[in-house]
């Protein structure tokens, strides 16, 4: 191992990894992982606090429905809605879906088509809706296991972020 990144060592940790209502878990090298809200403040400076939100779990934004919200979004209202593209979204909108997609909840592909996850989230961005990041931080960094190459290359990313600030 050589360098500033360790990929094996990243993938290890995810192919352990567990959550367990607010803490994370993971066994890399012989030692046992426990990150809890505490560490996820003194790293992101965000608190374990207010709205979860998570795949499935988007009913805590009562009465949304993700048409007319995204209809609400588009740069011309008279469009027929086919499917949640971004293209077709107003500014504003859809640097926010960048930032969710492509930042936030990252995945592999098609970041053109947004889910209803995706709606909630800039629909509470846009709203300036509090949301409990570390949540839906810890809940899309489970669901990633299967995607280690995605995960080391956003880990990196952010790594190199968070260095760069501190």
């Amino acid at each position: 191992m050589s360098g500033n990144t360790f990929p094996d060592l990243v993938k290890v940790f995810y192919t352990n990894l567990l959550v367990d209502g607010e803490n994370m878990y993971s066994h890399v090298k012989g030692v046992d992982m426990k990150i809890t809200p505490t560490i996820w403040f003194g790293i992101t400076r965000l608190k374990y606090s207010v709205l979860r939100i998570n795949k499935g779990n988007t009913s805590v934004v009562e009465d949304f429905n993700k048409i007319q919200y995204y209809v609400s979004c588009l740069k011309y209202h008279h469009l027929k809605v086919k499917g949640f593209h971004v293209g077709a979204l107003k500014l504003n909108e859809r640097i926010t879906a960048f930032i969710v997609t492509w930042m936030l909840t990252p995945r592999g592909s098609n970041h053109v088509v947004l889910t209803k996850e995706d709606l909630v989230l800039i629909y509470y961005i846009m709203k300036n809706i509090k949301i409990n990041w570390i949540h839906v931080f810890m809940k899309h960094m489970l669901a990633l296991k299967r995607q280690l190459p995605l995960i080391t290359v956003v880990l990196d990313q952010r790594a190199l972020w968070f260095k760069a600030t501190l």
